[in-house]
C-alpha cells in the first residue's frame, strides 16, 4: 500500500440524542480536515461508510459530507456498505482511489445512529446481515446467531465462559480509558461471570456483558497518498490492507474456524512482510465476547480451540504479550455499525502516533486492526506503522 492516515476525529460513542446523522457528519469530517492539516478544497474524494437499513429515514446519505465546509461541494460522494465492516469498507475505497491515482487525499467518514428505533425493530435491522433464508426472520436476532456459534465452540472445545467473562471484564477495564467509550467503568471478572438481574443471560450461553453495546457514533480520518503523507505532520502508513469475504451462510462453513479471518490475516502478514510477533497491539472485532475469543485462534495466537489460554494467562492483557483492545474494543467502546471499522483505524494511528493517552501502548511500532462483516463473513485486516520512525 502506498497511503497513509494522515488526521483523523472521533466523536464520544453513546446515545446522542441531540445529534442527527447529518451533525454528526459534519463535525468529525470538519475536525478530521482540520485535524490533517488540509484544506477542504484538497480533498478529492469522499467515502461514507453507514450500514442503516432503517436505523434512521434519512438515507441516500453520502452528499450530507459536503454540508461540513462549502469547499467540499461538487467533491465525489460515495456510500459504501458491508455490514459491521462498513467502516473498513469505506477505508479501503479510499485506499483503492489513491492507488488508482483518482485522488490524493480522501476524507472517510463512518457513522450510525442506533437508537431512534425500538429494541425490537434493532434486532431485526442487524438480523438483516445474517444470510436470512437459514439464520434470519422474526425469532432470530444477530446475538442469537452467535450464541449459536459459542454453542458449538463449546460442544467441540469444552465450556468456554470463565474465558468469555475475562474477556469481557479486560476489554471493560481498558474502557476506563478511552475517551471515546460508550461505557467506561470497570465490570470485573465476577460481575461478568455471574448471571444476575444486571447481567442476564440473553441467549444460550451469552450473557448481557458478552454482547457488544447498542451506540450512536461516527468518526472521521484522513487518507493521503505517500508523497502528500510527507508533507504533512503526521502520518500512519498502510504496510497491508486485506480483504477477504467468505460464503453468506453458516450452513457452508466451519463457523467456529473463523476460515475467512484466518485467511484474511495471512495475507496481510504475506503483504505486510511482517509476523503475529512484530505486532504492538490489535485492535479486533468483539461484537461478543466468542467472537474475540476465537479471532485470538484466527490471527494465530494459539492453535484452533486454545484462545482460552491467550486470555487466561493474559498474554491479550494491555501489559501482555500482544495487548487486544486496548481501547476497550467494541464491548466498552459501543459498536455504531458504520463507524466501527473507521474508529479502529483511528485508534490504531493514535497509538502509533502516541498520541492514545491512558490507552497508551508503551512503545508501540506496528498495530493490527481486524474488522468483521457478519459471522465471519466479510474480513478486512489492516497492518498500520509510523511513516516516520
Amino acid at each position: 500500500m502506498s497511503a497513509c492516515i494522515v488526521g483523523w476525529n472521533h466523536l464520544k460513542f453513546g446515545k446522542h440524542a441531540d445529534k442527527d446523522v447529518e451533525a454528526m457528519i459534519s463535525e468529525v469530517a470538519a475536525a478530521a480536515i482540520a485535524d490533517a492539516g488540509v484544506a477542504p478544497r484538497d480533498i478529492d474524494a469522499i467515502m461514507l461508510g453507514t450500514f442503516n437499513a432503517g436505523f434512521v429515514t434519512q438515507d441516500f446519505p453520502a452528499s450530507l459530507v459536503l454540508q461540513a465546509d462549502d469547499a467540499l461541494r461538487f467533491t465525489p460522494a460515495t456510500r459504501v456498505e458491508n455490514a459491521c465492516a462498513t467502516g473498513s469498507a469505506a477505508v479501503y475505497q479510499g485506499l483503492n482511489a489513491i492507488a488508482a491515482k483518482k485522488a490524493r487525499l480522501v476524507l472517510v467518514v463512518g457513522v450510525e445512529k442506533m437508537t431512534e428505533v425500538s429494541g425490537e425493530e434493532l434486532g431485526l435491522i442487524l438480523t438483516k446481515a445474517s444470510y436470512m433464508k437459514e439464520e434470519g426472520g422474526a425469532n432470530m436476532s444477530f446475538t442469537d446467531i452467535f450464541a449459536r456459534i459459542a454453542e458449538r465452540y463449546f460442544q467441540a472445545h469444552g465450556d468456554k465462559s470463565d474465558a468469555l467473562a475475562m474477556i469481557a471484564a479486560k476489554n471493560h477495564k481498558n474502557g476506563c480509558g478511552n475517551p471515546y467509550a460508550h461505557l467506561q467503568k470497570d465490570l470485573g471478572y465476577d460481575f461478568c461471570r455471574t448471571v444476575s438481574d444486571k447481567n442476564p443471560v440473553v441467549s444460550g450461553p451469552l450473557r448481557r456483558t458478552d454482547c457488544s453495546l447498542v451506540s450512536d457514533g461516527a468518526a472521521a480520518l484522513v487518507l493521503a497518498d505517500l508523497d502528500t503523507a510527507l508533507t504533512l505532520d503526521k502520518a500512519v502508513y498502510f504496510r497491508a490492507a486485506q480483504q477477504v469475504s467468505d460464503y453468506l451462510p453458516m450452513s457452508r462453513r466451519n463457523i467456529i474456524e473463523f476460515e475467512g479471518p484466518a485467511e484474511a490475516w495471512r495475507r496481510a502478514f504475506a503483504e505486510a512482510r511482517a509476523e503475529l510477533d512484530d505486532l504492538s497491539l490489535v485492535e479486533t472485532h468483539d461484537c461478543f465476547t466468542i467472537a474475540e475469543l476465537i479471532e485470538y485462534e484466527a490471527m494465530g495466537l494459539t492453535p484452533p480451540g486454545g484462545g482460552e489460554r491467550a486470555i487466561m494467562e493474559g498474554w491479550t492483557h494491555k501489559q501482555g504479550r500482544l495487548p487486544v483492545n486496548p481501547s476497550g474494543g467494541l464491548k466498552a467502546k459501543g459498536h455504531p455499525i458504520g463507524a466501527t471499522g473507521v474508529s479502529m483505524h483511528i485508534l490504531g494511528a493514535m497509538q502509533l502516533t502516541g498520541t492514545a493517552g491512558t490507552m497508551q501502548i508503551r512503545d508501540a511500532k506496528m498495530a493490527g486492526v481486524f474488522n468483521m462483516g457478519g459471522a465471519a463473513v466479510a474480513s478486512y485486516v489492516s497492518i498500520l506503522e509510523p511513516l516516520r520512525s
